[in-house]
């Protein structure tokens, strides 16, 4: 019996201490692009303002603290006779699935522009967290890809539209993130198990004293503190 309750205990303390599983649902981020289809199911085609644009499967690493690094490649896919663009998205999540920071670069016809690591700003001294430092994150990422893809002088209809395309891939990839929480075993209160063991192993109850009265106990003595003891003999039911 201790040896059952001192596994049950070692059990326990691993439920408790075993972290959160982060992972990638890839089938549902490929599915919000319309499905992998193409290059083998290794990559989605979709239309978007008019442009066609491809993303490909991620890929996911493994971070220290339990989170992950996952990075994404997307077209622009301009035809036979043009030569595509490309774009990276590159984000950091942490163990819970929040997002920690992104990263942006988009290959235009040679030039190369890169937005700076995002980490989320402060907002009224305390920093935002959850859906709402992912929300943060993904607009300063495409603000800062534009102001930079101005002062490129960008102007091709499909091109300007890409840093609205990468926002549009990291909100669905945002999505597609799991926390595979298993349900926490909270660990007995102290003694509980000990309390469990000795009701488990104490003897049957006797029966109720009223209803099979103790005959050693028949006749009692009653009296006061420090006066001489009274004694007291049940009558019998139905005697005089």
């Amino acid at each position: 019996m201790k040896r059952i309750l001192l596994l049950m205990a070692v059990f326990c303390a691993t439920a408790l201490l075993a972290p959160a599983q982060v992972t990638i649902h890839e089938e549902a981020f490929g599915k919000s692009l319309g499905g992998w289809t193409k290059h083998g199911k290794k990559a989605a085609e979709y239309p978007l303002s008019g442009s066609t644009y491809r993303t490909f499967r991620p890929e996911v690493t493994p971070t220290p603290d339990g989170g992950l690094f996952i990075s994404i490649r997307i077209d622009h896919v301009r035809g036979i006779f043009s030569s595509n663009d490309y774009a990276t998205l590159e984000i950091t999540v942490n163990s819970n699935g929040g997002i920690e920071s992104a990263q942006s670069n988009i290959a235009i016809q040679g030039r190369s522009i890169s937005s700076d690591v995002i980490l989320g700003s402060q907002q009224a001294g305390q920093a935002a967290v959850g859906m709402d430092r992912a929300v943060q994150i993904g607009t300063e990422l495409v603000a800062n890809l534009s102001a930079k893809m101005l002062r490129e002088k960008i102007v091709e209809s499909g091109r300007v539209t890409f840093r609205a395309v990468v926002r549009h891939n990291y909100n669905l990839l945002y999505q597609a993130i799991r926390v595979n929480d298993v349900a926490p075993v909270t660990a007995p209160p102290s003694g509980v198990a000990v309390a469990q063991e000795q009701a488990e192993n104490a003897p049957a109850p006797v029966e109720d004293a009223k209803k099979k009265p103790d005959s050693a106990h028949a006749n009692l003595e009653i009296a006061p503190y420090g006066g001489t003891p009274a004694k007291v003999n049940p009558k019998p039911k139905g005697g005089n």
